[in-house]
């Protein structure tokens, strides 16, 4: 019970930090470049950093190429991958400028729907007639799912310091005139990634495009965002949540010192190697997970491979590498193995 509870309070996570991601992004539209006020590097990056969310609704459209490995049980495509690396995932999303947010994504059976009202964060399948609520407490400061700009701002603080920093002319955004702001790795840098691209709303300075591009590769890795999209007040009944008649409710609480007394805090669980591009995550999959947990998910998805640090497996992308060690623990970074094998000998 403990360990599925921890698991929908992850997915749940996971579930806010990809809404953060989808609305950050869509490629450019083609047509003339706008004409807009000169701007530099270091105010239009300013501006994102400080510059207020808005209350919006719009449609997000993903185009997935990060390669990801076959995931075991999921039918392939023709072209043999994952149903995950396909370039086809749409979503509606609202946000109402406060920490309130509401998310539908379309599924093969019906609808799965996120909405965030301040306080709970609820996730519904129309297909399972199924809904979770997993309790935050009162009024976070800024719900990942209801700042598009939160996801913008970590990554453009995380490494404008280690980059190259330019702004690249303008275009249009679901019909808004952008700048283009481009971060290109210093050349000590040791990454995957060739640049990272957002276009930010000339007005809002809300970021409506990331566009990433790995090295070797002409094609980006991932570009997400916006089709359409309107700024102004929302109804304020999209972002609150009442269960259906006969749709089953489960309860999931965020594993944490705050819900539980026992468990260590984020902070000893987590930690980073390294700085800007070249930045390792590093942690540990639960223990006793058994037969169908992360460790034998690892299995399926990586190669084998072996280090000072001992044996595991590597799970590769376009944009990333992963590796996950028999023993359980995991160094994951936009970075080629040596760098992953480097922290784990730390």
């Amino acid at each position: 019970m403990m360990r599925s509870t921890a698991v929908r309070a992850g997915l749940a996570t996971a579930a806010a930090g990809a809404i953060g991601l989808g609305l950050l992004a869509v490629p450019a539209g083609a047509g003339q470049a706008p004409s807009l006020p000169d701007v530099s590097a270091e105010q239009l990056v300013g501006s994102v950093m400080t510059a207020r969310p808005p209350a919006l609704a719009g449609t997000v459209e993903i185009d997935n190429a990060l390669g990801l490995p076959m995931l075991p049980g999921l039918p392939e495509h023709r072209s043999g991958q994952s149903p995950l690396s396909q370039p086809v995932s749409t979503a509606r999303v609202w946000s109402d400028g406060e920490g309130r947010s509401r998310l539908a994504l379309p599924s093969r059976h019906g609808e799965k729907t996120v909405v965030a009202d301040g306080d709970t964060l609820w996730l519904y399948d129309s297909a399972s007639r199924t809904a979770t609520a997993l309790e935050h407490g009162p009024r976070p400061e800024r719900s990942p799912a209801a700042d598009p700009a939160a996801a913008a701002r970590a990554l453009v603080g995380a490494v404008r310091e280690t980059s190259s920093v330019t702004v690249d002319g303008t275009a249009s955004v679901a019909g808004r005139p952008a700048y283009e702001l481009v971060l290109t790795p210093a050349p000590t840098e040791r990454t995957l990634l060739r640049e990272v691209r957002v276009a930010v709303d000339s007005a809002t300075r809300l970021p409506l495009q990331l566009t990433v591009l790995a090295n070797g590769s002409p094609e980006p890795a991932l570009q997400a965002g916006f089709t359409d999209l309107e700024i102004g007040p929302q109804d304020a009944e999209l972002f609150t949540f009442t269960p259906p008649d006969g749709v089953t409710v489960q309860q999931a609480q965020p594993p944490g010192p705050r819900h539980r007394s026992d468990l260590p805090p984020l902070d000893s669980l987590v930690s980073s190697v390294g700085t800007g591009w070249d930045t390792v995550v590093m942690g540990r999959l639960p223990t006793g997970s058994g037969e169908d947990g992360p460790l034998a998910l690892a299995r399926e998805l990586g190669r084998p491979t072996s280090g000072p640090w001992g044996q595991g497996w590597a799970i590769d992308t376009a944009v990333g590498t992963a590796l996950v060690t028999s023993d359980g623990r995991v160094a994951a970074g936009a970075v080629p193995q040596q760098v992953l094998d480097e922290a784990l000998t730390r």
